[in-house]
């Protein structure tokens, strides 16, 4: 509260001063090389498209479980998506699934990018899809503060090197919330020789509506100081959540090792994929003044756009999974609730 209203008060509220503050605090757990500051999600992917120089009827891969708002950013600038479904008994996308998705793609059509979304924090193994030769696009906004190797000394790991650009959303529902907007960036200097492309230091100068508003920036600033304060909270709350869900018939995801690495979840999300119809638990849960959300309401998948037998594992997971309250200033009387609805769940 006290960052964002000192940004009111210096009348400071546009891109701007704060701006710069936010990528001093945020260079701390992101190495990046380059960094912008957008005004929303939607913005920085379509950026990171142009960057990549792709045209009008070339094609992209995606997972079904990318957020909606995914879909209206390609179709504005006339590419064509290829859907690609998930690897059993996860959120993420593989190489194998990437492969799959190729072979059924239109005859003709040029595949230049790939959109990856790390699914509710969990994280696909970029590097084994980066070697199919397809550029990256890597959306690291669910997945702020899952770790690989205890990597950068147990803090972030927020992109892989082998992408091309990298999305770090800061809107409602993503890892770190200022309230809207997000960061694009790249993790080395990358001259995108060899996708056609430019890197994020040769752009042109963007307009300042495009650029992040300095109230969100100061805010931004703040969630990155106390990320690893909130970290340890969601950790926390998820270990009550877990104990009580060991109870149930209810299964959870598993973050899988990547090349032989362990990766340690940021707990993002509590989400339980059901054995049961979600209706029936949702209703539960609002008997108890619980909320209780479905975990892919507003992904692609979740909306329609794509019939279910082109993706059949995510269209099933869309339609039985839920996420509980995990958040850092849920307070462990409240958690201790959520935990009790768990533990009873139909």
């Amino acid at each position: 509260m006290d960052a964002v209203l000192t940004a009111m008060v210096e009348g400071r509220i546009g891109p701007g001063d704060h701006t710069k503050l936010l990528f001093q605090t945020a260079r701390e757990k992101i190495k990046f090389d380059h960094c912008l500051a957008m005004r929303s999600p939607a913005v920085a992917l379509g950026l990171a498209l142009k960057s990549l120089n792709l045209e009008q009827g070339q094609g992209l891969i995606l997972s079904a479980l990318s957020p909606l708002y995914y879909e209206r950013v390609i179709r504005d600038l006339g590419l064509v998506p290829i859907y690609c479904d998930i690897l059993p008994s996860t959120v993420c996308v593989g190489r194998e699934s990437v492969e799959k998705a190729l072979a059924l793609k239109p005859q003709g059509l040029d595949i230049r990018c790939i959109v990856l979304h790390h699914s509710l924090g969990y994280l696909s193994d970029l590097e084994s899809i980066a070697e199919l030769g397809i550029p990256v696009i890597e959306d690291c906004s669910h997945s702020f503060g899952t770790s690989v190797n205890d990597a950068a000394g147990g803090t972030c790991a927020v992109g892989n090197i082998v992408a091309e650009f990298n999305i770090l959303g800061l809107e409602e529902k993503d890892m770190l919330n200022s309230g809207g907007g997000a960061l694009l960036y790249s993790l080395k200097n990358r001259s995108a020789a060899a996708s056609g492309g430019q890197s994020l230091r040769n752009l042109p100068e963007l307009p300042p509506e495009y650029g992040l508003p300095g109230m969100n920036a100061a805010f931004a600033a703040v969630n990155f100081k106390e990320a690893e304060k909130s970290l340890a909270k969601r950790r926390e709350i998820a270990q009550l959540y877990t104990h009580s869900s060991l109870r149930t018939r209810h299964r959870r995801f598993v973050q899988p090792d990547i090349q032989g690495q362990a990766v340690e979840y940021n707990n993002y999300a509590f989400a339980l994929t059901l054995e049961t119809g979600m209706k029936e638990v949702t209703a539960y849960a609002k008997r108890k003044e619980i909320a209780v959300e479905s975990a892919f309401e507003n992904t692609i998948i979740g909306s329609g756009i794509i019939p279910p037998e082109q993706c059949p594992v995510a269209y099933s997971l869309s339609l039985r999974t839920v996420l509980f309250p995990i958040y850092p200033r849920l307070s462990m009387t409240d958690a201790g609730k959520v935990a009790k609805l768990i533990q009873t769940l139909p």
